[in-house]
């Protein structure tokens, strides 16, 4: 199925996600133990794969700054690209050609292309929620009803450009794995990398691993470790040219994957990789 897009009315994209969410990461949280196997333990990085394969300014030009008018901000702070950054002005006004997606309540964020929008499933299923927890009326009582648990391997946030297929586009999965589940318990990103490829390949689907590395970054006195991977996988069907990053904190697992038709790939390389390279955790 395409991905489905639609114009935001704003370029502010702060992600609110449903309470819901945090009851299904306790409950599979709770289903989850120590003492597994690391195959059992490298199934949730394997299945979120799987699933994303299926799927200074003079002070007549500070006034400027209030509005984006004929593009005159994002010119502004395109003078000094990585002081706006710093500022999270990017979420306001593109910097760069890039607009900014936090979302405040999985923790995360990362820049992507301005001339991208938002999946419209994903953001109307956010205004339901939205609308429902700012309403008046308490919720319909059903003791008969069995509470719904979310897909935890659905994405949380995807971009990609209007009108297109679905094919090119960047998207962030958040999934529940133990407290104490480590990347590096399964090896450097090399191994992971192999690790994914194999979880990703079989009889109609070929896959190679083409680079992997990894950065860290200091949250609050702990090490992050971010495993980068570049790959791709081919069918029949498709060709397509991915870029992942994947860490895990506080008992979630973070996989965000920017991918590419194989043929458009040399012209978009750039962007996913400025992509990835932004992703970052918040808290």
């Amino acid at each position: 199925m395409g991905l489905q897009i639609f114009h935001a009315c704003n370029r502010i994209h702060v992600i609110q996600c449903s309470g819901d969410r945090d009851e299904s990461f306790k409950e599979a949280m709770n289903q989850t133990g120590r003492g597994r196997s690391p195959a059992e333990q490298f199934a949730p990085l394997a299945t979120t794969f799987q699933r994303r394969l299926l799927v200074g300014i003079g002070s007549s030009s500070l006034v400027a700054v209030g509005a984006n008018f004929g593009g005159i901000t994002s010119f502004l702070l395109g003078l000094s690209p990585e002081t706006g950054r710093n500022l999270k002005l990017d979420v306001l006004y593109p910097i760069g050609g890039y607009n900014r997606c936090i979302d405040t309540n999985e923790g995360f964020e990362f820049i992507y292309p301005a001339n991208w929008v938002g999946d419209q499933t994903l953001l109307y299923r956010a205004a339901k929620k939205a609308e429902v927890e700012r309403s008046l009326d308490p919720p319909p009582l059903n003791l008969n009803a069995r509470p719904r648990r979310a897909n935890v391997n659905e994405p949380v946030v995807a971009f990609g450009p209007p009108g297109s297929t679905g094919e090119l586009n960047v998207s962030v999965i958040v999934s529940p794995v133990p407290e104490d589940f480590s990347m590096e318990a399964f090896g450097g990103p090399t191994e992971v990398g192999e690790g994914v490829i194999r979880s990703l390949t079989g009889a109609e689907i070929k896959g190679k691993l083409i680079e992997s590395s990894m950065r860290e970054d200091w949250l609050r006195d702990v090490d992050v470790k971010y495993y980068q991977l570049e790959f791709k996988v081919e069918s029949q069907w498709f060709r397509r040219h991915n870029v992942a990053v994947c860490c895990a904190r506080g008992g979630r697992l973070f996989t965000l994957n920017a991918q590419a038709p194989e043929s458009e790939w040399p012209g978009l390389k750039s962007d996913l990789y400025t992509i990835a390279n932004s992703f970052t955790l918040t808290t």
